[in-house]
């Protein structure tokens, strides 16, 4: 199966360094489960993080995100029997 994350970022805001520390961190954690991470440019305060389509996180509702939480929506729709270490603490 395939799994792709999309993180969608405000360029009106400068939120590119910020989406790129977030695909780093999941591309590191997921490296072997994910076959496709993309950034998209996008305005107006957006910043979404998609997995297969699937809105995980959108900053309008929930703010910015650790990473720890955005890795463990990601792994339970891509690995759900993948241990995250210490971050699943």
């Amino acid at each position: 199966m395939e799994n792709r994350v999309q993180i969608e970022y405000c360029t009106q805001c400068r939120w590119l360094p910020r989406a790129a520390w977030l695909a780093q961190e999941l591309l590191t954690t997921f490296e072997g489960e994910l076959t496709e991470l993309s950034l998209k440019p996008g305005t107006g305060g957006v910043f979404l993080v998609r997995v297969n389509d699937e809105v995980v996180w959108d900053r309008r509702e929930q703010g910015f995100p650790e990473p720890t939480a955005v890795k463990k929506l990601v792994r339970d729709r891509v690995a759900p029997g993948k241990s995250l270490g210490h971050s699943d603490k």
